[in-house]
């Protein structure tokens, strides 16, 4: 009895491994150790932030548009709650997103305000912070490459076939991913005018 349990078992788990559902799985679980380093990521830039905008205010203060919009823009990336269900709901990922770019937006102009201080740009902490910063956007980077890779292998199975039949039979359904909107500006460094640069004595 034990035998003819253990071949019905066998015999049904063969299909599954040809209809996609190992695959399903896999890039499942990728996505999630993918989506975990993106947010792991995004945090260490947001843990930055009170330490740039303090030093930036000891130089600049009168400079508070700036510092209020970097401030604002990281209290709303804390207020979403980046579950691990985020993934699979288009419109909070899409807020997280958005969140995200314009934490990115209001740090550029921060970054692009300090060249106009000297004294600013020679304090050995804030060199320091934004060496940590520039890392830090190019391992957000690299984290968002391979998390866009691992959607893309994985809403692929959902929708070919036969991965979307066992797709649908299990519940699988396509995970949002990041749109290239606003990447180009997003990406492009700050504009610097050094001819507003005050000489220094």
């Amino acid at each position: 009895m034990r035998n003819w349990l253990l071949s019905v078992i066998l015999l049904l788990s063969l299909p599954l491994s040809g209809c996609g559902y190992n695959t399903l799985q896999s890039t499942d679980e990728q996505i999630k150790a993918s989506w975990s380093e993106v947010l792991n990521q995004y945090q260490r830039r947001a843990d930055l932030v009170p330490n740039l905008v303090n030093v930036v205010k000891g130089y600049a203060a009168h400079e508070k548009e700036v510092l209020t919009r970097v401030t604002e823009a990281r209290a709303k990336v804390g207020s979403i709650q980046a579950t691990p269900e985020l993934i699979n709901d288009e419109q909070a990922f899409a807020k997280f997103q958005q969140a995200q770019a314009q934490m990115t937006s209001a740090l550029s102009r921060l970054l692009a305000v300090s060249e106009n201080y000297p004294q600013l740009k020679a304090d050995g902490l804030f060199r320091d912070l934004q060496a940590q910063l520039e890392g830090t956007e190019n391992r957000i980077t690299v984290a968002r490459n391979r998390y866009i890779k691992a959607v893309q292998e994985y809403n692929v199975t959902v929708r070919s076939f036969p991965g979307n039949l066992t797709a649908m039979m299990f519940g699988f359904k396509t995970k949002p991913n990041f749109s290239v909107e606003n990447e180009k500006e997003i990406s492009t460094a700050p504009k610097v005018d050094f001819g507003t640069v005050p000489a220094v004595k």
